[in-house]
């Protein structure tokens, strides 16, 4: 065991002095990639993310990869064709894992009059080292790394120690359209013989404290229709006699949560998975400053203690009240009084909450409410969106190997933590392939993945393309271990 050990130690030292000395061909990839503005959500936009789609498949042929491009169809309600899934393989050896590699080659929107310092789709470094561009964290910078790490290894003449499958997708910012179908399609063929996954669409839980999430909150969204009249009618003359959305959606609304983040809906935190005096310690011990906790939002924290706040965060629902928003906004005078009102919100759950439990509770609390004010107008509630909550097993040697490899690349044992947020397609790929999937985090949260000045420092780049080489060697070490 000892020579084997040393013998790993010394391919991944060659690896790592590759991975160093090809840093500028890397970044070069990273440019030539944020250049292209594939920004799924705008239909004009769509022939980019058919080009990036293009550029990715060629990068893994160059490099030895088996690609084939699954087409997704027509986006449902339009002409637009859906950017196809890029599968690709890498390796089949039966002595080795087969690890599934997800990640997206779409991006949020971006423009310079959004308050960008500089063009986004321009990648820009900063004297501190800085990557800034549009996707350089989320996720073309993480998509990359992998490239460039088969790259690292053939360079340094060793193989990559484990088999790859690839599922780059092109709509994971704007719903992952048809990607649910298409998992569904290939659990028994492309992805047939994959032995674990590996999704690093994730971030550390803080820029201090380096983490490997195992958990993600599930989400519910919704929108409220509240409709009074045919058209906006004027307050001076209509005021007073016409029954008014408004009033009855600014009542519905402020009837979910209070001041304090307390959900109002009855029954909603009856499942709710309590919190152990472990758990609570372990969080108050986590290296995360305050502007950390508030991701540089400026926000006010509702809590007292590291603990109460990341609980709040990771084992508590939350309900969010996002917008009232006028069906024709901007027509009429300033002080007319809306013939239809949208209301927005969601909620977050946590384990063990059901969204189909939830989404009973939430519809009986709103229809109650409204039918007690006895207004004279009309209500729809639609639940438009829904994914439950995810937890997965880090006793498994997908986690392990990503500790590990943590520790070897880092020099820290990483945390275990949670995301507040949700990746609804995470769900889909645990429930679909079967598989423990990992999340692994390349960037921080300081990166400003869905905001202006998206950056990823050149370390976590450089260093992500480490992370993955050391992790698939722990992987297919600790694989071997579970197979005796």
């Amino acid at each position: 065991m000892a020579s084997a050990q040393t013998g790993t130690r010394d391919s991944l030292a060659t690896f790592y002095t590759q991975v160093e000395e090809l840093e500028d061909v890397f970044i070069k990839r990273l440019e030539e990639a944020v250049k292209i503005p594939s920004i799924s959500a705008y239909p004009e936009r769509r022939d980019d993310v058919f080009k990036m789609s293009e550029w990715v498949a060629a990068k893994l042929r160059a490099f030895g990869a088996e690609v084939s491009i699954k087409p997704l169809g027509k986006q449902e309600g339009t002409e637009l064709e859906l950017p196809p899934l890029v599968l690709g393989r890498y390796g089949r050896d039966p002595e080795k894992p087969t690890i599934l590699v997800y990640s997206h080659y779409d991006v949020q929107p971006a423009s310079i009059q959004d308050g960008w310092k500089y063009d986004p789709f321009v990648l820009t470094i900063e004297e501190n080292g800085r990557l800034c561009g549009r996707g350089t964290s989320d996720d073309k910078g993480p998509l990359i790394g992998w490239i460039n790490m088969i790259e690292a290894f053939q360079k340094a003449g060793t193989d990559v120690p484990a088999n790859l499958v690839f599922c780059f997708e092109g709509m994971e910012e704007s719903g992952s359209f048809g990607l649910r179908e298409a998992l569904e399609d290939e659990a028994d063929k492309y992805f047939a013989d994959v032995d674990a996954l590996c999704i690093t669409d994730v971030v550390w839980v803080s820029d201090e404290q380096i983490s490997i999430p195992q958990g993600l909150r599930g989400v519910l969204f919704y929108i409220l229709t509240i409709t009074g009249a045919n058209q906006d009618a004027h307050s001076g003359g209509f005021g007073g006699q016409i029954s008014e959305p408004m009033t009855d959606m600014v009542n519905i609304m402020s009837s979910l949560v209070d001041s304090s983040g307390k959900i109002l809906v009855p029954g909603l935190y009856d499942n709710v998975q309590p919190v152990t005096q472990e758990e609570y310690d372990s969080y108050n011990k986590l290296n995360i400053s305050e502007d950390s906790l508030l991701g540089g939002t400026g926000g006010r924290n509702l809590h007292e203690t590291q603990a109460d706040t990341l609980i709040s965060r990771w084992k508590k629902p939350s309900l969010s009240l996002h917008r009232i928003q006028n069906a024709a906004p901007g027509e009429g005078a300033s002080t007319s009084i809306p013939a239809k009102l949208l209301g927005k919100f969601s909620i977050r759950t946590v384990p063990n909450m059901k969204a189909q439990d939830v989404d009973k509770l939430v519809q009986r609390h709103i229809r109650e409410r409204f039918d007690s004010l006895g207004s004279k107008n009309d209500l729809e509630i639609n639940c438009v969106a829904a994914a439950d909550w995810f937890y997965e097993s880090a006793d498994h040697w997908n986690y392990k190997a990503a500790t590990q490899a943590t520790q070897n690349v880092w020099g820290v044992n990483p945390a275990l933590t949670c995301e507040g947020g949700s990746i609804p397609i995470i769900l889909d790929f645990k429930k679909i392939l079967k598989k423990n999937v990992l999340l692994l985090p390349v960037g921080r949260p300081t990166d400003g993945a869905h905001s202006t000045n998206e950056k990823l420092d050149k370390s976590n780049y450089i260093n992500a393309i480490k992370l993955y080489g050391s992790y698939l060697q722990e992987a297919a070490a600790l694989w071997r271990e579970s197979r005796m």
